[in-house]
């Protein structure tokens, strides 16, 4: 059978884009099309909406408006079944030729958060966006309709889906690169540099540096435990987090900006757990941290929720106080690494692959089946 996927805009990097590389080589022979296509030689594409051709090209906050048309004027395509990557309105999909009528699936990272759930994205938060979620809440429920079949990426977001769409969806967790992280880092000599200036062990925070991830958790949970801190990424909240570690604990917290894949593994590895406060709709890099061997301090909110086991391969930290800290560094300090990188291994490609496979063979099989019968 011959398929489309449908991915939203495509940049360099981030989780979506790598759901989106793992159904090209779940599906290598499917066509493949986005909104525009940025990816800087990452991904290679059949074609683009005709928003890749005007100056809103790359400009999402200027482009939602017009998303939802754009979709709907994709071209011609022969095809047995579409299969969007869907965060935004990639759901709302729709194409001529023969891919009109074909089975439409949805893999649903989240519906659009900042129109249904603008306490979790701050693009919600202006008038303009408020206003905007109003017209687009009637029109985006409707378009949800449209699919034979709906997965989503966690328990968390199901529940979304359910509420925001009206539609029953099955769970599949996107892949995670476990075996990557099962191997020994290979740092090169400027990371080695910047790992001889940390200290031996740590409490590792590791995001972008923005304000929902809540890195400052993670330097009030070394003071808690009395042991430094690692805050590795790059981000506007930078200097915020800055004056704040010096204000909270100066000269116990270092970071590292931008580590690139080497370095991070290496922090994993030396890092006695990772501290993870934000609340994710399903969280990779608590499971890279897993295979590498290493519990994880989270939230008991989101798809941590699905991936963490208390006691186990981690701790679950309620109001972030200063004893349940304590006790959560107490405890993630005690698990067994190899239970942490078994754990891992149930989010693994391989894994995804399996079940992402079964389950557009078991939806396009019933769609036809109940077309069959229809007729």
């Amino acid at each position: 059978m011959s398929g489309v996927l449908v991915h939203e805009w495509l940049a360099p990097r981030g989780g979506s884009e790598n759901v989106f590389e793992a159904l090209s080589r779940v599906f290598p022979d499917a066509a493949r099309y986005c909104l525009w296509n940025e990816s800087e030689g990452r991904f290679v594409v059949d074609g683009e909406t005709w928003l890749a051709r005007t100056p809103l090209r790359g400009r999402k906050a200027a482009a939602v408006g017009l998303m939802p048309l754009a979709w709907r004027t994709l071209p011609s395509v022969d095809a047995d079944w579409i299969l969007t990557s869907s965060h935004l309105f990639a759901h709302h999909a729709r194409f001529g030729g023969s891919g009109r009528g074909a089975p439409k699936l949805v893999y649903a990272h989240t519906p659009a958060r900042y129109i249904w759930n603008p306490e979790l994205d701050v693009r919600g938060n202006t008038f303009a966006a408020r206003a905007a979620a109003t017209l687009l809440k009637g029109l985006d429920r409707r378009r949800a309709q449209e699919p034979v079949a709906i997965a989503a990426n966690s328990v968390f977001v199901q529940k979304r889906i359910a509420e925001a769409w009206h539609r029953e969806s099955t769970v599949i967790h996107p892949p995670v690169d476990v075996t990557g992280f099962l191997r020994a880092p290979q740092p090169d000599e400027r990371d080695q540099d910047a790992l001889a200036q940390l200290p031996e062990t740590f409490l590792l925070g590791f995001s972008r540096f923005i304000p929902y991830k809540r890195l400052d958790l993670v330097i009030e949970a070394g003071n808690a435990a009395d042991m430094p801190v690692v805050l590795a990424g790059a981000g506007p909240d930078e200097d915020r987090l800055r004056s704040f570690a010096e204000e909270r604990a100066p000269g116990r917290v270092f970071f590292v900006r931008s580590p690139g894949a080497e370095l991070y593994r290496a922090l994993l590895q030396r890092c006695i757990a990772l501290v993870f406060p934000a609340v994710e709709d399903f969280g990779i890099v608590p499971v890279e941290a897993m295979a590498a061997g290493r519990p994880v301090i989270a939230a008991p909110v989101g798809g941590t929720t699905e991936t963490i086991v208390e006691g186990t391969t981690g701790a679950f930290v309620e109001s972030w106080t200063r004893d349940e800290l304590r006790r959560a560094v107490e405890v993630a300090a005690g698990v067994s690494p190899d239970a942490c990188r078994a754990q891992a291994m149930k989010f693994s490609e391989a894994v995804f692959a399996d079940r992402i496979r079964a389950w557009v063979a078991e939806s396009v099989d019933g769609a036809h089946s109940s077309e069959a019968r229809s007729a």
